[in-house]
């Protein structure tokens, strides 16, 4: 499929599918949807309402251009938060992409060299990006995922479900609460009525949230902590 690189609204850029007429992040704006979505209402939240456990393990579902690493990776830095980070991707982005890409010159012009280290390191290995930022990326297809209670925070951002409904099920949603631990959360850009019910049938608590720009709402689930009697 014939893809380009494209300019959003905030003036970072994205990847087009133009066959699926599907960008990797906003046409609103990349960087203020990653924002908006991953950081405020994912790490900023998990952090300023759990128990923060050290390091935070963080479940990327879409690595792609290495955005939401990147703006993760320079946000824990200030918070002096330690991150175990994993990012799942089934077709990872080229180089020549990637170098298309002007997010260290719009973020922090002086991270030139983590945002590289993001992309140039192997795949299926940890790596020590900074010491602080532990990244594993693994190439595989989200349904063959089988990590158990082992990560604190999801980012999903799976192409949309008019592309691919397939990643927007209840089957795959069954897989991201397994592998989150008890109270972790799940932040997602998607609203769609089909999508949350399918997070609520496999036992999230799933709340809507204002959207970034160019969306009315955006989804927020929780795996809650077991109540027995």
């Amino acid at each position: 499929m014939k893809r380009k690189i494209i300019t959003t609204s905030d003036g970072s850029k994205t990847i087009q599918i133009e066959e699926w007429n599907e960008q990797y992040h906003s046409i609103h704006g990349a960087i203020q949807e990653a924002n908006h979505v991953f950081l405020k209402h994912g790490l900023l939240f998990y952090s300023e309402n759990y128990s923060v456990s050290n390091p935070i393990s963080i479940l990327e579902i879409g690595f792609g251009t290495g955005l939401n690493a990147f703006l993760t990776l320079i946000e824990a830095e200030k918070l002096k938060l330690a991150l175990n980070y994993v990012g799942v991707e089934a077709y990872p982005v080229q180089l020549e992409e990637i170098n298309q890409l002007n997010y260290v010159e719009l973020i922090s012009k002086n991270q030139d060299a983590i945002f590289e280290k993001l992309h140039n390191t192997s795949w299926e290995e940890q790596h020590e990006i900074t010491s602080s930022f532990l990244l594993k990326k693994q190439q595989k297809f989200f349904k063959d995922i089988e990590d158990k209670n082992e990560f604190n925070l999801i980012y999903f951002d799976a192409f949309g479900a008019r592309v691919q409904p397939n990643l927007w099920t209840e089957d795959i949603f069954k897989i991201m609460f397994d592998a989150l631990k008890e109270n972790g959360v799940l932040v997602t850009y998607s609203a769609k009525g089909s999508v949350r019910r399918a997070m609520q049938a496999v036992g999230f608590t799933v709340e809507r949230l204002p959207g970034p720009p160019g969306k009315r709402e955006m989804l927020r689930a929780q795996k809650k902590e077991s109540i027995t009697f």
